[in-house]
């Protein structure tokens, strides 16, 4: 019995730290959540988990390649902080 419940339990605690998300030509995809601070690059692109996530106009947006498709990453998995390379932060 306590074996038929772990495996919810750690679908639900695993499945909550990324999103899914349709993939070009059907199907289904899972994107990892961005962490807590981001440093972007001069570009305002980030990569991380095998995908590529870009910052623009303040909102994020998210791609399984660099020059991909760009789909819009929701709130809820957008980073607390986002820095740009170089950027002073000892305000």
């Amino acid at each position: 019995m306590r074996g038929k419940l772990m495996v919810p339990v750690f679908s639900i605690l695993l499945l909550s730290a990324c999103i899914v998300g349709p993939r070009r030509g059907g199907g289904l995809e899972i994107v990892p959540i961005l962490p807590t601070i981001v440093e972007v690059d001069s570009d305002s692109h980030y990569a991380h988990g095998g995908y590529h996530y870009f910052y623009t106009n303040d909102r994020w947006l998210y791609s399984s390649s660099r020059d991909g498709q760009r789909s819009e990453l929701p709130k809820s998995h957008w980073p607390k902080e986002t820095h740009r390379q170089g950027e002073n932060r000892s305000r």
